[in-house]
């Protein structure tokens, strides 16, 4: 069943990989097999998800990449992340940005999901000879947060949880926020999409509305938001997107001007 999965997702990205040396980049498409075991589904492919979603103008292709990509690592879905690695080069993430995305999401989806995604990026940096100063992030200092917030945020993860388990808030604050949150190579947006897209792959709802308004605050628009979970749904499943949806509602309710 991998090697199958393997093989499908080899052939469904080689419509792209073989058409993409000129400027413009022909929609993937799936094998032949999909098509004779699956026509519907082909279709669907074709027609809707590349043809409609991918092409919506409320989000970039490049964040459509970064929130895809950053819900198979969620959900362990290695087989499929070698074709959307590839795409998201082509959609211009940078090498050093997938090799933050992974190491973002390692602390979001578990280790062992990230140990299996930087495998196949690997694989995909070495088959595109990309070199070790393009794949390292790039040297500088550290993001500063705002203090305030900041504040508010150490105090409400003491108060969840520093008297039961001191040592992890103490790694909450310190090293997740304190460093990981903080570096360069990715915008703080980039690494709220990220979150978000896993979290909701996840079905970790109970952890959006933090994240969520995060990312707001970190400049994704109510208009993007939405978009994102509407393209995850075809990636996570229309369950887990209906359940991030009243999250959506709540989020957007409480920002809007008082008055």
């Amino acid at each position: 069943m991998k090697l199958f999965a393997a093989t499908l997702a080899t052939l469904f990205f080689s419509a792209w990989g073989e058409g993409n040396q000129g400027s413009a980049k022909p929609a993937p498409k799936p094998s032949p097999d999909v098509q004779e075991a699956t026509p519907q589904l082909y279709t669907y492919t074709t027609e809707l998800l590349f043809g409609e979603v991918w092409k919506r103008q409320e989000l970039a292709p490049r964040d459509r990449s970064l929130i895809t990509i950053a819900a198979l690592l969620a959900n362990g879905q290695s087989a499929q992340l070698t074709g959307h690695f590839n795409l998201g080069l082509d959609n211009g993430l940078k090498p050093s940005e997938i090799s933050a995305l992974i190491t973002h999401l390692a602390f979001y989806s578990g280790w062992p999901n990230a140990m299996s995604a930087a495998g196949v990026a690997n694989k995909v940096f070495t088959d595109r000879g990309l070199t070790a100063e393009q794949i390292l992030p790039p040297s500088s200092e550290p993001l500063t947060l705002d203090p305030a917030s900041e504040t508010k945020r150490k105090a409400a993860v003491e108060a969840s949880i520093g008297d039961v388990a001191p040592q992890l808030a103490a790694y909450t604050n310190d090293v997740l926020f304190g460093d990981l949150w903080r570096k360069t190579d990715l915008t703080p947006r980039d690494r709220s999409l990220i979150t978000v897209a896993a979290l909701t792959a996840q079905g970790q709802v109970a952890q959006l509305p933090f994240h969520l308004n995060r990312a707001m605050d970190n400049g994704l628009t109510q208009t993007q938001a939405a978009e994102v979970i509407t393209h995850l749904a075809f990636y996570v499943g229309w369950p887990k997107a209906m359940s991030a949806v009243p999250v959506l509602k709540e989020v957007f309710a409480s920002r809007k001007p008082q008055g």
